[in-house]
Parts: structure tokens; sequence; C-alpha cells
């Protein structure tokens, strides 16, 4: 039942695109195809890369590398941040030394989206294992992830509006570039999210560009971001991600849209460092 509801969904938006294209006279090839008939785009790693050029993110202390996975000789570790990263305000340094402090002592720090909470942007860029599907429209285009399917929409006719509610994924705004590139323009983010995997914090100014460019013939796709915040950094910051499509290529399963529900125990929520959702004990209605 849900592989025929995504095959639905994937041939509706397969069908827009092709029609999108029609309707806005655009040359053969000026808007690329990351739907490519409903594949999935996975990433293995949780922090990202440096980028090709610029200032990176927040990585990992040298005294106390951050291992992702147990191996022999090296277990599996949590985040210490790097505190000599240049864009750091004082208060945003303080707020990632608690916790590298915390670590250092022995209590565990997970990641936002271990605590059921919206990844937010660009966070959202690091979740592994699972895929996520592009949709797109003559007039948005959705980044739909399995994890918990979090949904962003990106809006292809419009500018920013004026008066924004802050939200876990802010408004989006997009363009295509030279036929191959996704331009997504991010802001109106609330601050209850982190920009990456380390629990670096920003403000309600946070601005984020992310470029979405295939390569190697469509296999693989790269992500480049610009992470803007004067109320949390002193200046821009640039990162990359890399995915693969999960298409029976590269020795990728095909992908499905399985039902994949994130849920905090109900009783007692887990401490991993980070508040818990908030719960009403009694209804509001």
């Amino acid at each position: 039942m849900r592989k025929w509801l995504l095959k639905v969904l994937l041939g509706a938006a397969s069908c827009a695109v092709a029609a999108g294209s029609a309707v806005v006279a655009q040359p053969s090839g000026a808007v690329p195809d990351f739907y490519q008939n409903g594949i999935g785009w996975v990433t293995n790693s949780n922090d990202f890369f440096p980028p090709k050029s610029g200032l990176g993110p927040v990585m990992s202390d040298p005294a106390h590398p951050y291992v992702m996975e147990s191996r022999p000789g090296r277990p599996q570790t949590f985040r210490v941040a790097d505190l000599s990263h240049s864009a750091l305000m004082p208060w945003a340094r303080e707020v990632l030394k608690k916790q590298n402090d915390q670590v250092l002592a022995g209590k565990p720090i997970y990641t936002v989206a271990n605590s059921c909470r919206p990844a937010g942007v660009p966070n959202m860029l690091l979740v592994r294992i699972t895929p996520f599907f592009f949709l797109q429209t003559p007039k948005e285009v959705w980044l739909v992830w399995q994890n918990d399917h979090m949904v962003r929409r990106v809006y292809l006719n419009r500018e920013h509006s004026k008066n924004l509610k802050p939200s876990w994924f802010g408004e989006s705004v997009g363009h295509y570039e030279n036929g191959d590139t996704l331009v997504v323009d991010t802001v109106g983010m609330n601050t209850q999210t982190t920009v990456d995997n380390y629990h670096t914090p920003h403000t309600d100014k946070l601005h984020v560009i992310e470029r979405f460019h295939m390569v190697e013939s469509g296999k693989s796709m790269e992500v480049e971001v610009t992470v803007e915040d004067p109320g949390a950094f002193t200046q821009a910051w640039h990162a990359l991600q890399r995915y693969k499509a999960a298409d029976g290529r590269s020795g990728n399963d095909p992908p499905y849209l399985y039902e994949e529900v994130c849920a905090e125990t109900a009783v007692q929520p887990v401490d991993i460092g980070m508040p818990p959702i908030p719960r009403a004990d009694t209804p509001d209605f």
C-alpha cells in the first residue's frame, strides 16, 4: 500500500515537471531533474564536509576526534566541538563549551533529531541512512524525508514574505540556475534548532543558502551550503554535503517511502541533552 502511494505521488510529480517545462517555455534541460523517476537521495555522513573554498563549519576538537561508529580500538564517541572556530560569537562559543564539558564529564549529547524535533535548516541535510525525495512542480519543489516524513517546501514563484512568523524550517524560496542547480534561500527559522550536530546555536536572523547540484551523471548529488547569522557568527561560513542516488545503481537499494514515525517515550522522555518535546497533560480543546 505504501509503495503504491509513493508511486502515485511521485508519478504525479513527474507529470508536473514535464508540464512545468512546457508552461514556462524553458529550453530543454533548463530544469534539472532531481526526481529522476522517483529515486531517493541518501547520505552516510552526519557531519558536513569542508567546503570547496572559504571558512568551513564547526568540526570536532582535534584533541577529541568524533567517531561515528565503533571500530576496533576506537569506540564510538559523542561530539566535542572545536571552540577555536573563528566565526563563533562569544555567547555561541560559551554554549558549545558547556556542551563540551558535559560530554567530557561522561554525559551523552545526542543530535537534535534524536529528541524528535524537526532538525531545521541546514541540519536537516545531516539526516543519514534514510532517503529523502524531490517532488518538482512548476511553482514548488518539495523535499520529503522518510525520517518522520518531514517536508520542506521551496517556492519558485515568489519572494520572501515581509512579515514571517518563525518556524522549524523557515520559508524557502528558490530558482534553477545554469540548467543543473537548484538554489534554495531560507529565512524565518525559529531558535529551537541548531545548525549542525555539534549543537551550534543560531538566532532568528539565520539565513541559509543551499545549492543542490547533481554530479557523476546523476548518480550523486552535492549540496553547497552558506550560513549567515549576524546574531551568532561574525562572518558567513560554508559547508558541503554529499548524497548517493538510491535507485539500485552504485550498490544502493531502490528507495521506498516507508512509514517512520519518531516518538519520545510517553511516560518519561529520554534525557539526551536536549529539552524534551513539550507535552500537555490535559487537552486544550
